[in-house]
């Protein structure tokens, strides 16, 4: 089984519970690190996640793991917020943290604001997404809006805006 197989059927096993305890799945991870896996699970909520939601959510989701055993190999199981420049994965996500400070990276070089200039990294204040476009006003010194195509977004990620 592939791995983006797997976390598929691990988003598909977990999605639910998670929801359930009112807790948002942000992102999955399994990875190979020196000789352990390790198996991340990240988790939102409104108003953020703490100790007591990570220590639940890793309470459920282990136990509904060890029931369905969809991971064959012994892995180690770590349940934590996303972080502050949290990714942004779906595409309600634009729309929930529009007015927040942003960094797109796109997976070929584009010119999205007309202004001569190829590039694959965008840094700026998110303005949504409207009609399929993630639009950015963008913080360099020329400034300007930049619009892209969802899906030739390779990575988005929140910014620590001081």
């Amino acid at each position: 089984m592939s791995q983006s197989t797997l976390l598929d059927q691990i988003h598909t096993l977990i999605g639910p519970v998670l929801e359930e305890m009112g807790l948002e799945l942000v992102d999955l991870e399994y990875k190979h690190e020196g000789r352990d896996w390790f198996l991340r699970i990240f988790i939102d909520k409104e108003g953020g996640v703490n100790l007591d939601d990570c220590a639940d959510a890793s309470r459920e989701v282990g136990t509904l793991l060890e029931v369905e055993d969809p991971i064959r190999t012994a892995y180690r199981l770590e349940v934590s917020s996303p972080g502050l420049e949290r990714p942004l994965k779906r595409p309600r996500d634009y729309e929930r943290f529009n007015g927040k400070l942003v960094k797109v990276k796109t997976f070929e070089k584009c010119d999205p604001d007309g202004r001569g200039y190829e590039r694959k990294t965008f840094v700026g204040t998110l303005l949504g997404l409207d009609q399929g476009q993630v639009r950015i006003e963008q913080v360099d010194k020329k400034g300007g809006v930049a619009a892209f195509p969802l899906e030739s977004i390779a990575q988005a990620n929140l910014e620590m805006d001081f």
